[in-house]
């Protein structure tokens, strides 16, 4: 791989702060501003990546909401298949206490 240089300008005290906060990590400034920009890279490519997976499950969702062959569950069964299941747990950890 091949280096580039990457100039730009920044405010003296900035400068200072980040120099000093790189040479506190045993690092010099290069190093670390390295580091964060490989770490802004990887945070992009992540969240696009999760955008990108996030959609798909929608468009997914959307699909399978809209084929009539989907089976609908009722609000008020789901509701109450769901506070049967909680009986039921509540009850094994209360047997199992004894």
């Amino acid at each position: 791989m091949t280096d580039s240089t990457f100039t730009f300008r920044v405010d003296d005290d900035l400068k200072t702060a980040f120099a000093e906060t790189a040479k506190a990590q045993d690092r010099t400034a290069a190093q670390l501003l390295r580091v964060l920009m490989r770490e802004a890279v990887e945070e992009s490519r992540a969240k696009r990546e999760y955008d990108e997976w996030f959609d798909a499950e929608i468009d997914a969702a959307l699909k399978e909401a809209d084929d009539p062959n989907t089976e609908w569950v009722p609000h008020e069964v789901v509701k109450e298949d769901m506070a049967r299941q909680r009986a039921e747990l509540l009850a094994r950890i209360e047997a199992e206490k004894k």
